[in-house]
């Protein structure tokens, strides 16, 4: 049974840092990237940036370039560190996991249950 299980998150001050946990376990995951995504109340779930498997590539998207950062621990452990925190970026963060994924959300097949970050003013 595959699971993805995120931790780390929680409520910080404006200006302030998380870092986000996301464990895989249940297959081989040689060959599959991991993604971060966050959902708002009432959005659409967005992607903020991916990691291909071997750790070679990663992807931002505009919103969170220069202030999160992907990385991997190992094969099947991956964080997201956010730094400079704002109140907008309040959600509920997500990791993913699919073959090759990239910037579609539907390339990915593996969720997480998903873990509040919740940034106050």
């Amino acid at each position: 049974q595959v699971q993805l299980v995120e931790s780390g998150g929680g409520l910080v001050q404006a200006g302030g840092s998380l870092r986000l946990s996301c464990a895989a376990s249940g297959r081989t995951f040689s060959g599959y990237n991991m993604g971060w995504f966050r959902q708002a109340p009432g959005k659409d779930r967005d992607l903020l940036g991916y990691i291909t498997w071997s750790g070679g590539t990663t992807y931002y998207a505009d919103s969170v370039k220069g202030r999160f950062t992907i990385s991997k621990h190992d094969i099947t452990t991956v964080y997201l560190q956010m730094n400079s925190l704002k109140p907008e970026d309040t959600a509920v963060y997500y990791c993913a996991a699919g073959w090759g994924a990239g910037i579609s959300i539907s390339s990915y097949n593996y969720w997480g249950q998903g873990t509040q970050v919740t940034v106050s003013s």
